[in-house]
């Protein structure tokens, strides 16, 4: 069985990682999706996210990684996947989180939610926590995997804050 873990990744961080080597273990592969919204001013174009992505699950042979825009539900049936997994670090994530499951669930009643906890760890990591770290020059190296950190510390050296 096919999982979508669809997201922004901006930047892939440990906690998605944690969740994608989970869901290997889970289901026969993973598409990790990374959405296209040209409603968001991302740090890096999904070009970018997507080789980052690709860079930092190269050992993981069940993951393929894609983009789309659009309905989740849309893209999971173009790809036969009967699963969209989720990550939750809190109570706030869980609100999100269902109410989305059950709006996918009306559009498309035969794909099912899976959330999975995100180790402790990582319950307090977002994309926009290593951001605003990085923005202020503290260090991001327990927070991402190695690649990114140049990444995200490069963007940051453009833009120096006043």
């Amino acid at each position: 069985m096919i999982a979508i873990y669809p997201g922004s990744f901006d930047p892939i961080t440990f906690g998605h990682l944690d969740i994608i080597e989970r869901g290997c273990q889970m289901f026969d592969g993973i598409i990790v999706a990374v959405l296209s919204n040209p409603s968001k001013q991302p740090l890096f174009t999904v070009e970018q996210r997507i080789h980052q992505i690709r860079h930092v699950t190269r050992y993981l042979p069940s993951v393929t990684v894609d983009c789309f825009s659009g309905l989740t539900v849309t893209y999971a049936k173009a790809h036969q996947a009967k699963i969209l997994l989720r990550g939750l670090r809190a109570v706030s994530d869980f609100e999100f989180e269902l109410q989305m499951a059950h709006t996918n669930k009306t559009l498309a009643d035969d794909i099912e939610t899976i959330f999975l906890a995100t180790s402790t760890e990582y319950s307090f990591l977002s994309s926009s926590v290593v951001k605003e770290i990085a923005k202020f020059g503290g260090p991001i190296d327990h927070l991402v995997p190695d690649a990114i950190v140049k990444d995200v510390q490069k963007c940051f050296a453009k833009s120096p804050i006043l």
